[in-house]
């Protein structure tokens, strides 16, 4: 057994169906009275049904929340804050909405209770990324961890399933990425498997039979247990290039974590295939990196740069931005290596096929 350190954190989690309607329950049990709700414009609806049903507790709703968290929709959102002088903000959606929440919650210390309606993950987090003049940061900061996280697995059953596939293939990459990093430790080693294993059961099923109840039970398990992953320890070339595609060339989250997460694998694994066996022992592979290829082609997610919209030309550019800030990685950094990686996933080809 390797030395290591595992600080947890402090989170409470309500898990099932029909959770939604223990929000107000919540709020009163954490004597919070103004809460102001979130969501994208594409949920609006969602949102004015939850203000509803808090009544009085709810004093407004935000639904402007954007993609990688952009800090000028912060400013807008911290407006209506002000207004309304909440005491806390619910935020129901994705990882657009998570990330506001924390944003806010960054920045006013307000209270946060979260009801995710994809797998991405963050919710489980004290990790906030935000975007300013084309560039994407990333924080680590308690003051941004929400206290509550309420999972209904109501609320994911209408999540079309080529956004479930993306959303949970983003949510394997930080268990992926959970399992070499530099602060590992065995009981975070222990969760990333299972949350791996979990979405591999059910993404299949979901795929085939979006409206299985007990595959969505089984995948949002699956995104808890690696966003409990993501936000325990650290990362490391994964998702740092996504951060430098989404940040710098508008490329969407979880899809761009669906393309390179078997390129970035690849990459790795050179270094830390022992790290990744299990990896490849649930997907039944020679490989961890070949195994979740094979699995994303079965599940026809993206599998190309060039179909998210990122050109050619740029890959250079973005080469340049990942080699210009340092940070740690199994594999040492090679902008060669970087840019055959990033070549391979613009086309579509095989990971590992130009390193």
């Amino acid at each position: 057994m390797y030395p290591f350190v595992y600080q947890a954190l402090s989170q409470r989690v309500v898990f099932g169906s029909g959770t939604i309607d223990q929000v107000g329950d919540e709020l009163a049990r954490m004597d919070l009275a103004k809460a102001l709700v979130l969501t994208t414009p594409q949920q609006e609806e969602t949102g004015r049904k939850m203000l509803e049903a808090l009544g009085a507790r709810a004093v407004g709703l935000f639904a402007g929340a954007a993609m990688h968290t952009p800090v000028e929709v912060t400013e807008k959102a911290l407006e209506q804050v002000n207004a309304v002088s909440a005491d806390c903000v619910v935020s129901i959606g994705g990882g657009s909405t998570t990330g506001l929440s924390k944003a806010i919650a960054l920045r006013t210390d307000l209270p946060q209770i979260v009801i995710p309606t994809s797998y991405a993950g963050s919710e489980a987090t004290p990790i906030l990324g935000e975007t300013k003049d084309g560039a994407k940061t990333t924080q680590r900061s308690m003051k941004v961890l929400p206290e509550v996280i309420v999972y209904d697995v109501d609320l994911t059953m209408s999540l079309p399933a080529k956004m479930t596939v993306t959303s949970g293939l983003n949510a394997i990459a930080h268990s992926v990425e959970g399992l070499y990093t530099q602060d590992r430790n065995p009981v975070i080693s222990i969760i990333a498997q299972e949350g791996i294993a979990a979405l591999a059961r059910a993404l299949p099923v979901i795929h085939e039979r979006p409206d299985d109840a007990e595959a969505r039970s089984d995948a949002l398990y699956g995104a808890w247990a690696c966003g409990t992953v993501l936000g325990a320890v650290g990362m490391a070339l994964h998702h740092k290039i996504c951060h430098v595609l989404g940040g710098s060339f508008d490329l969407p989250h979880a899809e761009t974590h669906s393309v390179i997460l078997p390129h970035a694998t690849a990459y790795n694994e050179r270094a830390v295939a022992r790290e990744l066996a299990p990896v490849a022992a649930i997907f039944q592979s020679e490989s961890a990196a070949s195994g979740l290829w094979s699995f994303a082609r079965r599940l026809d997610a993206p599998m190309t740069l060039s179909e998210l919209g990122m050109k050619q030309s740029d890959l250079d550019r973005a080469v340049e931005i990942m080699m210009n800030n340092p940070y740690w990685n199994p594999q040492p950094l090679d902008a060669q290596d970087l840019r055959g990686l990033l070549d391979d996933a613009f086309f579509g080809r095989a990971p590992g096929a130009s390193l």
